[in-house]
């Protein structure tokens, strides 16, 4: 059953989570109705919380506040609960009872917006696909507005969205998790084993990710990767007007995007571009001038005659291996390790023992488990001599790939593993690479 903005007047309400999407998810319903009392909770006491928070909460004289530890406590009191993606549902189960409804700012965008929602996931690529995507249709005319992971919190463009208006979606698992509604254009990437902190199996995880097609009709559209074999099980079900990846043909052009996976993430939005009747001219037109995103392959820069790349975002093997494949054998430096979800390297430990790396850069705690995958595959018939670091930090790491690392050869940043064991996030950690990198290449 849909929950329409008008059907909430009567409920109680509760925003679980104040990260970005639960400010944006009780702004939003602040302004739907300014008197309504509202709930608010969060794991982190009010102390802990961003001083902006703060002083939002404080202002409000309609707040319920539920803080702390035993947070979760406050659900029972509530008819409606929005969650922010953060949050596990798995956690939420023992406090919830019967006729409570969970839903997501994600959830009402899709049961409120009368526009047109075009939808791009995967474990890997949906980032850089969907800002190729928004690209293409800002620069052919279309109203676009870049919304999900990548762009604004999409409930604060609610109000004011139009049937004209197209909306390009970065849609993590996490947010399609709840869905009962898929887009009308969907693209779905690829499907590897992540977040498997998050989820109870991988099979759970591969089931939200299905949610991007998984309700869309014979009018809709899923352009989706064959190659994948997760992906093409999915798409086999799916009403929707189906376009394979791998037969978009495409003119010889210049991709400002390195490898195999960043090709196929451009002819996804190729294929979306000509759905939308967009001539090829122009389609490459946008592809042409398009900035590839900060943490995705980045060049960053040479010094000393090393070329460095910040692969920050590659928190999983296969995202690694893809940034391998992309730079080839002239990468003799690589940083990996981080935190551990449980993830398996045996297929990273064989890539690398057919690169010509000498150098590893460990952080804790995959780091260590990526080593001992690495030796164990490195069998006597071709045994591999290299030198390897353990750093609990991003400067003494970078200080060795300067000692260690030729003239004329790549370090790459590329952990395959999240960044939460020593930094707050990959941004933080593909920053602070990018500043030691050109404060230390800059010193005779």
């Amino acid at each position: 059953m849909k929950m329409k903005i008008n059907k909430l007047k009567e409920k109680s309400i509760l925003i679980l989570g104040l990260g970005i999407e639960g400010i944006n998810s009780f702004k939003f319903l602040r302004k739907v109705f300014p008197k309504k009392v509202l709930g608010v909770g969060d794991r982190l006491e009010i102390k802990s919380l961003k001083l902006k928070v703060k002083n939002l909460i404080k202002k409000d004289k309609y707040l319920k506040l539920h803080f702390g530890k035993n947070y979760l406590k406050s659900l029972k009191n509530y008819d409606v609960i929005v969650k922010s993606p953060g949050i596990p549902p798995k956690i939420l189960k023992p406090f919830l009872k019967k006729g409570q409804k969970i839903t997501s700012q994600t959830k009402i965008f899709f049961e409120n917006c009368p526009g047109r929602i075009i939808g791009i996931t995967g474990t890997k690529g949906k980032s850089t696909t969907t800002a190729l995507i928004y690209k293409i249709l800002k620069e052919n005319g279309f109203k676009v507005h870049l919304v999900g992971n990548i762009g604004k919190a999409v409930l604060s463009l609610l109000l004011s969205a139009k049937k004209n208006s197209t909306y390009i979606y970065e849609l993590s698992s996490h947010q399609l998790l709840d869905l009962k509604e898929s887009p009308q254009i969907a693209v779905l990437l690829n499907i590897y084993p992540e977040h498997l902190d998050y989820y109870r199996n991988f099979q759970e995880y591969r089931k939200a990710k299905a949610n991007i097609t998984r309700y869309q009709n014979k009018k809709d559209f899923l352009v989706y990767n064959f190659k994948d074999k997760l992906v093409r099980e999915i798409a086999r079900k799916s009403k929707a007007k189906k376009i394979r990846i791998d037969l978009v043909k495409i003119k010889k052009i210049n991709i400002p995007l390195r490898g195999e996976f960043n090709l196929q993430n451009t002819k996804a939005a190729i294929a979306l571009g000509r759905i939308l009747g967009i001539s090829d001219k122009n389609i490459t037109k946008a592809i042409k001038t398009f900035k590839p995103l900060s943490h995705r392959l980045e060049y960053v820069g040479t010094y000393k005659g090393i070329k460095f790349y910040n692969d920050a975002l590659a928190t999983l093997p296969e995202a690694t291996m893809a940034a391998i494949d992309a730079l080839g054998k002239d990468i003799e430096t690589i940083f990996l390790g981080g935190f551990d979800r449980g993830l398996d390297f045996k297929n990273l430990a064989k890539r690398i023992l057919k690169t010509k790396i000498k150098n590893l850069i460990l952080f804790p705690t995959t780091g260590e488990k990526i080593w001992k995958e690495i030796l164990e595959q490195n069998l006597d018939d071709f045994f591999k001599i290299y030198r390897v670091f353990s750093v609990d930090n991003m400067k003494e790491g970078v200080k060795l790939a300067f000692k260690y690392t030729q003239r004329g050869k790549i370090c790459l940043l590329s952990t395959a593993s999240p960044s939460f064991s020593i930094f707050r996030d990959y941004k933080e950690k593909g920053n602070l690479f990018k500043k030691y990198v050109k404060r230390y290449g800059r010193k005779k």
